[in-house]
């Protein structure tokens, strides 16, 4: 086959593809607000949902971030989503992980605080996006009821987004969800004896 050929035939697949594509495009019409959940094993989850944070700011929306078991950490993403001013909240309202505070009362109670906030953010037409931070894991331990969250997630204005972060989402969660992102676990560098760094792990 002459190069010239297989150019022809390659250009004649992709055209085939695109038009497959662009069909499969033009079918969704439909535009709101979507609830999607990062978990997973994996190392990644609240990293990428401030990844879109990020792509919100960057269209001139506003965020609201609630973190419900991190809290103690002085992060990087923090610093640097904050520099956009009154675009961004940040209330970070956990106590570190549970095996740190060791009382489930105490956790209880901050969990309820966090919850608050939320919900309060999930009622807000000015907000394009609200990231619930380690929701999982709140949910996880029983600290909050599902059904009080997924009522709340489910009233919210139509067109706000809603990411749900955190290991062993429940089932009714994920089957609420929109989008469902499960971040698997394949090799992480603490199993080698490196520790959590700056820039990295907060």
């Amino acid at each position: 086959m002459t190069a010239t050929a297989d150019e022809d035939r390659y250009r004649e697949k992709m055209a085939h593809r695109k038009a497959i594509q662009d069909e499969e495009v033009a079918s969704k019409t439909e535009e709101r607000g979507l609830f999607a959940v990062h978990t997973g094993t994996g190392k990644g989850k609240s990293t990428a949902a401030f990844g879109l944070a990020l792509r919100m700011l960057g269209r001139g929306k506003r965020i609201v971030v609630v973190q419900f078991i991190k809290g103690a950490w002085d992060t990087g993403e923090r610093h640097a989503l904050e520099r956009f001013g009154d675009m961004v909240e940040w209330h970070a309202l956990g106590e570190g992980f549970t095996w740190e505070t060791q009382d489930r009362t105490r956790d209880i109670a901050s969990c309820e605080r966090a919850w608050a906030v939320a919900e309060l953010a999930l009622k807000r037409e000015d907000v394009a996006l609200v990231i619930l931070d380690e929701l999982n894991i709140a949910l996880r331990y029983d600290y909050i009821a599902p059904e009080r969250v997924l009522a709340s997630i489910a009233a919210r204005p139509k067109m706000q987004h809603v990411w749900v972060t955190g290991r062993n989402a429940k089932q009714a969660v994920i089957e609420a969800a929109d989008l469902v992102t499960e971040m698997t676990l394949v090799k992480h560098h603490f199993k080698a004896g490196v520790k959590a760094q700056e820039g990295v792990e907060f």
